[in-house]
């Protein structure tokens, strides 16, 4: 199981961008697909993008075109980077394994221990 360390996070205007980091521990990380997801207060955790062993990637409509994600296998890091932020774009940014079933990405709970803390991003308006 890998243990997830997420950063980068932080308040930025409307239109502005951060790149957020997750650092995943373990030797097993090339061998998972790795996601974002986020949660904003009140709201249900919900995906972001996805990225395959391989480097196929995967995003949700409301982030298409303005997030990008990568990998880096041999730092054990996922990034996302996020353009032409919104205000409702404020959550707080969590990475973790994932898994396709259908056309839905979940976390893949058998793969990490928990949620890591996350980080806050807060895009003004």
């Amino acid at each position: 199981q890998v243990q997830l360390v997420e950063s980068g996070g932080g308040l930025v205007q409307a239109g502005g961008s951060l790149r957020l980091s997750c650092v995943a521990s373990g030797r097993t990380f090339s061998m998972y697909a790795m996601g974002w997801f986020r949660q904003a207060p009140g709201k249900e955790r919900e995906f972001v993008a996805a990225i395959r062993s391989g480097g196929s990637t995967n995003y949700a409509d409301s982030v298409k075109g303005r997030f990008t994600i990568s990998r880096d296998n041999a730092k054990n890091t996922v990034y996302l980077q996020m353009n032409s932020l919104k205000p409702e774009d404020t959550a707080v940014y969590n990475c973790a394994p994932v898994f396709l079933s259908g056309d839905m990405w979940y976390a893949n709970v058998n793969a990490f221990r928990s949620w890591g803390q996350g980080t806050q991003v807060t895009v003004s308006s």
